[in-house]
This record gives structure tokens, C-alpha cells and sequence, in this order.
């Protein structure tokens, strides 16, 4: 799927940091795996990773039934 957005001028934003702050979110979210976000902004997956906590989103979810499942997976 392919989204149009104009931002204004004044929202000081480039296109990558967009990308970025999108990204970030929609894995924050669940939505996206972390590879799926470093596929949005064109950076590896490592890269992503590393500039997650720019955005204060963790590499770790938060929830209870995700730890769970993550330990039993280990």
C-alpha cells in the first residue's frame, strides 16, 4: 500500500524522520514486525532497532502475554 501525506512547512519534519516516527509507532503498536518497519524507512533491521529509543519505543513489549510466550520460546 502506498499513503500520500503533506505535512505542513512549519512541522519541521523531513521526509526519513516521517518515515521514522511511522515506523516506530506501528511497531510500538504491534502492527509491524521490526523487519517490516525497517522495510518503511530503507534502513536494516539493526539500524531500526538502534534509533527505536529515539522514539522511546522499547525493542521489548510490554505486555505480560508476550513475555510469557517469549520465555517459553527461549
Amino acid at each position: 500500500m502506498k499513503i500520500t501525506v503533506q505535512l505542513p512547512e512549519n512541522a519541521g519534519l523531513q521526509e526519513f524522520d516521517f518515515l521514522l516516527y511511522v515506523a516506530s509507532k506501528l511497531y510500538e503498536d504491534g502492527l509491524v514486525t521490526a523487519g517490516q518497519a525497517a522495510e518503511i524507512t530503507g534502513l536494516s533491521k539493526r539500524s531500526f532497532i538502534e534509533v527505536l529509543g529515539r522514539y522511546g519505543v522499547s525493542l521489548f513489549s510490554l505486555s505480560t502475554e508476550d513475555l510469557i510466550r517469549d520465555v517459553n520460546n527461549a
